[in-house]
């Protein structure tokens, strides 16, 4: 296999979209903030066992800069992820991560003035369009609706929000890893994650525990957990063998796979369009990360 990367990161999108579908399922159970931490606890193992097979790399003050403030940026995204989850079809929410690129983009345009090349203009385009046809069965009301619908999808709004996160913690995450190395920032970026997400856990998480045994809900989490570890490892490793690029372009799959997988597990209806919705998102998400 001349491109070993192409199968990390199709194994990063596939077990990306195997979380979201496990985590989802648990959803209808137990408690967002306990699933969301606990997910995290159960990918801490094999992430530290990873840890103790790579190279320690020289960090300096910009690493820890970068890392610290995103962190709480990411401890945002992961609440407001989950919520989408719990609220909204996966269908509907996991994408409208491809609008990250378009945060990237737009942005700087607005603030600093920098130009969108012709191709750019044309993966934004394809991601408004895409947007659009998730929620075309509307366009019956007016020509607008498919827009106004996601108003009306908090888990899309939660998504999209996401999204935007994103699209200031990629920025920080890429400069961490430029002082580090790509495996090294991801294992001790989400394993301060799990840190991190704890307190607001047991907090937000105690009315569940005073119902609920919390070993029903660990029992929940385990799947998800060993899928979101596998994920960023792999993540890692193909980050490490190409440009970031072209892997991200790859892993990105996974939206339509949350979209199939939406279909086959959770019997969501109206699936043709946005599975063409979802597509559309993706050559847009391409053309933006590929030729911008």
């Amino acid at each position: 296999m001349t491109n070993p990367w192409i199968l990390w990161a199709l194994l990063s999108a596939f077990m990306a979209a195997s979380n979201d579908a496990l985590t989802k399922k648990a959803l209808s159970v137990h408690n967002e903030y306990l699933i969301a931490w606990l997910r995290l606890l159960w990918a801490l193992p094999f992430l530290i066992v990873t840890l103790a097979f790579i190279p320690i790399p020289l960090i300096d003050s910009i690493f820890f800069l970068a890392f610290l403030v995103a962190l709480p940026l990411e401890v945002t995204a992961t609440v407001l992820y989950v919520k989408a989850l719990k609220t909204s079809p996966l269908s509907l929410t996991v994408p409208f991560l491809s609008l990250t690129p378009i945060f990237l983009i737009v942005v700087p345009y607005l603030i600093l003035g920098e130009t969108i090349s012709v191709l750019g203009v044309i993966g934004v385009a394809m991601i408004a369009f895409g947007g659009y046809t998730l929620n075309i069965g509307q366009a019956r009301k007016g020509l607008l609706a498919p827009f106004f619908a996601v108003r009306k999808e908090r888990g899309s709004l939660f998504m999209i929000g996401v999204a935007l996160i994103y699209s200031v913690t990629a920025t920080l995450g890429k400069l961490a890893i430029q002082h580090s190395s790509p495996l090294f920032f991801g294992i001790t970026y989400y394993s301060a994650l799990a840190c991190a997400m704890t307190p607001i856990a047991l907090l937000r998480g105690r009315d569940e525990r005073k119902y609920v045994p919390p070993r029903d809900a660990i029992k929940a989490s385990i799947l998800p957990g060993f899928c979101h570890a596998t994920s960023i490892v792999a993540h890692m490793i193909a980050i490490s063998l190409t440009q970031v690029a072209y892997m991200i372009s790859i892993k990105r799959l996974s939206l339509l796979m949350g979209v199939l997988f939406g279909y086959l597990f959770f019997k969501e209806t109206n699936i043709r369009e946005r599975f063409v919705g979802t597509l559309l998102m993706i050559i847009g998400f391409a053309f933006i990360v590929l030729f911008h």
